[in-house]
Order: structure tokens, then sequence, then C-alpha cells
């Protein structure tokens, strides 16, 4: 492993890792802990460095890795999902705004796949819909498609949530 290339792969990933970080919390929700996944991700992104072509999509890159990662597990659990402890909240600082981040990821976990990668990459991690476009390899009209599915999808799981407390 050369300097060079640890030192580039580290200066394209500093500046991204807290948007990576909370994809990965997102995206992993549920299925799996998200530090595994960054690991993993990492580790497989430093091992295709060489394949990316462009530097300026290292986050695409970094996401689509992540994704099939997260793809993978799931399809050797099919059956079996873990249970919501593995996802941590103590970093943040208001108890009640962990409490609303842990429902809206119990709903993003309930959405199918496509879709709650979209919402993650628009609503949390930032991405405009061109970069979604090319994260997911798909069209403006699909991506724009998934975004308002999964959108209405997760006002209806929360408001029935919410009417469930009343």
């Amino acid at each position: 492993m050369s300097q060079k290339r640890q030192k580039e792969f580290l200066s394209l990933y500093e500046p991204v890792h807290d948007r990576f970080e909370r994809f990965c919390r997102a995206r992993a929700f549920g299925d799996m802990d998200h530090r595994d996944l960054m690991n993993e991700t990492l580790l497989v992104a430093y091992k295709k460095f060489d394949e990316l072509e462009k530097r300026a999509s290292f986050i695409g890159f970094l996401f689509g890795i992540a994704s099939r990662i997260v793809g993978n597990h799931l399809q050797k659990r099919k059956t079996e999902r873990l249970d919501n402890a593995h996802f941590d909240l103590s970093d943040t600082a208001q108890p009640d705004l962990s409490v609303d981040i842990q429902h809206l990821f119990e709903a993003l976990a309930q959405l199918p796949d496509a879709q709650k990668e979209a919402v993650i990459l628009f609503e949390i991690s930032g991405f405009s819909i061109k970069e979604i476009m090319e994260i997911q390899e798909a069209g403006e009209s699909a991506v724009k498609q998934r975004l308002k599915r999964g959108r209405e999808r997760l006002e209806e799981i929360l408001k029935y949530e919410s009417a469930l407390k009343i």
C-alpha cells in the first residue's frame, strides 16, 4: 500500500466523512450496525480505489458500495431482522430529538429500498436529484417518483404511529 494512495484516499474521505456517516446510520438502521457498514464500505472502497475514474464522484462511489453491502447483507438474512439495539443515539444531545430520530429511522426502515435510499440521500445527506440519479443509476423522473412516494409513505407511517400513541 503506497503512502501516496493512502493520502489521496484520506484526502477525499475526510471532507465527506460526516455525510457518509449520516447516510450509513440511516441506511443500515434496523439491518446492521452502521459502524460495520462504514468499515466494510471503506475497506472495499480502498481496495477498488484505483477503479474510480472521477475523483469528484468519490462520495457516490462510497454510497454505491454501502448500498450493495446492505443489499448483500439483507439477502443473506432475508427472514431475520436485527433489533434496533445497534442504533446509537448517544451523540445526540437532546433526549426528545433522539426519540424523534428513532421514530423517523423506524419509519424509514419500512420503506422499499430504492425509496428509502432516495429519501436518505436527499433529505438526510443533502444530495441533489442529479447526484442521486448517478448514485442510484436511475433517471430523473424515477428519482423524483421515489422521493414523492417515500415522503408520502413516511407521512402515513408517522401519522399512524402518532395516532396510536394518543
